[in-house]
């Protein structure tokens, strides 16, 4: 391992602290302004600060290709309401977990990401941040089996506990063993969480989505909250909500107003069109004047989604289309293209599957007015997370 400069000398030989630069506190700050309460602002710019020092010291020290799951930019929705910031590492997961506190007797875990199954990580990583003097310690680590067996639930704030005793204090052990290829059983058993209701979820929307309502993560049973957080569109719906901003996924206002800038940031852009296109039978029709679009990453290749209006927008007729944007690329056999209902239902022919290579990938639909629908492409993208387009 090579020296760096970032690991401060002051730490314990058996815990790792790197310092904050300057500069990422400035922009820490500046993140963690849009969110609904003092107290998530705090929550985001402790989890900024833990995701600039830890995260480059991954990339320098033991893996270039470790990256934030599901991307920086989507972690605005997840710190509204909890707590911790996922690192992906090839296929393992590791979740930091930072905390002010100076007592460092235990890990404490939201329960959102023990309990919730495309949440939990393999490995999670207690991180001690100190914002005013520029620092973090990485204190200790434990798995996911090792929190659910154990550790203790506390269910005044919905936390997995493990005594710092219980944890493993050296991470250079961590990274021997993964580098010797090690491998251990990291996860515990989990059960899949209820499916809601489309009427469920509006009703949980409307009730959590008010500012009154100052810990939403408390306020149901983690049944309903888990699974309405665990749903892409849905946790970005409550975190406009409670924010006091207006619908920010209406696919028709995208195309007469623009994209909102929530989506935009997100890869949605508008774009203009002059050239004819191939229609759903291969005619050649007159193109939309305007289409909506979302740059994907699939297995390190670059490809675009488009949502196309058919004719004129009042008959909501719409066509979304999965196209490898290389010159003369093609999408390989077996990639699907596929759209639900808002509560992820399938409806008649609501797929396209790629048998052998194809030029691209095609799903038509007719939507009822306020009508939501998620997309999904097989491979998944990189960074992908449900998306609710209003129609």
């Amino acid at each position: 391992m090579n020296p760096n400069p970032s690991i401060l000398t002051f730490a314990e030989p058996s815990q790792l602290c790197l310092e904050i630069p300057i500069e990422k506190r400035e922009v820490a700050s500046r993140q963690s302004q849009n969110f609904s309460t003092p107290n998530a602002c705090w929550n985001a710019y402790l989890n900024s600060l833990c995701a600039s020092a830890v995260l480059p010291w991954l990339q320098e020290e033991f893996a270039p290709q470790a990256k934030v799951w599901r991307g920086l930019t989507a972690y605005t929705h997840f710190w509204e309401f909890v707590n911790g910031i996922a690192v992906t590492l090839d296929s393992v997961r590791f979740l930091l977990i930072p905390s002010e506190s100076i007592d460092i007797d235990e890990m404490r875990v939201p329960q959102e990401w023990i309990d919730i199954p495309s949440w939990s990580a393999d490995y999670y990583l207690a991180v001690q941040v100190e914002p005013d003097e520029g620092w973090v310690r990485v204190w200790g680590y434990a798995t996911h089996q090792q929190l659910k067996t154990r550790g203790t639930y506390d269910a005044s704030d919905r936390t997995y506990c493990l005594d710092a005793e219980d944890a493993i204090a050296d991470i250079s052990v961590l990274w021997v063993a993964r580098q010797l290829g090690i491998e251990e059983a990291t996860k515990a058993a989990m059960s899949p969480l209820p499916a809601l209701s489309l009427a469920q979820a509006d009703s949980l929307l409307a009730r959590l989505g008010e500012r009154a309502v100052i810990v939403p993560r408390l306020a149901v049973p983690f049944t309903l909250w888990g699974a309405l957080l665990e749903h892409g569109g849905w946790r970005k719906q409550l975190y406009q909500k409670r924010l006091g901003r207006q619908e920010q996924w209406s696919a028709i206002e995208w195309l007469q107003r623009g994209v909102s800038q929530f989506a935009e940031q997100l890869g949605w852009e508008r774009v203009n069109l002059q050239t004819a296109w191939q229609g759903a039978r291969g005619e050649e029709t007159t193109a939309p004047s305007s289409v909506l679009s979302r740059q994907l990453s699939i297995e390190g290749r670059a490809y675009e989604l488009r949502a196309i209006p058919i004719g004129n927008l009042e008959e909501r007729i719409w066509r979304f289309e999965l196209r490898n944007t290389a010159v003369g690329g093609m999408i390989p056999n077996g990639f699907k293209l596929r759209l639900l209902t808002e509560d992820l239902q399938f409806f008649d022919n609501n797929e396209d599957v790629a048998t052998g290579l194809v030029e691209r990938l095609y799903v038509e639909v007719a939507i009822a007015p306020g009508e939501g629908l998620v997309w999904e492409v097989e491979p998944t993208p990189e960074d992908s997370d449900l998306e609710i387009l209003r129609f």
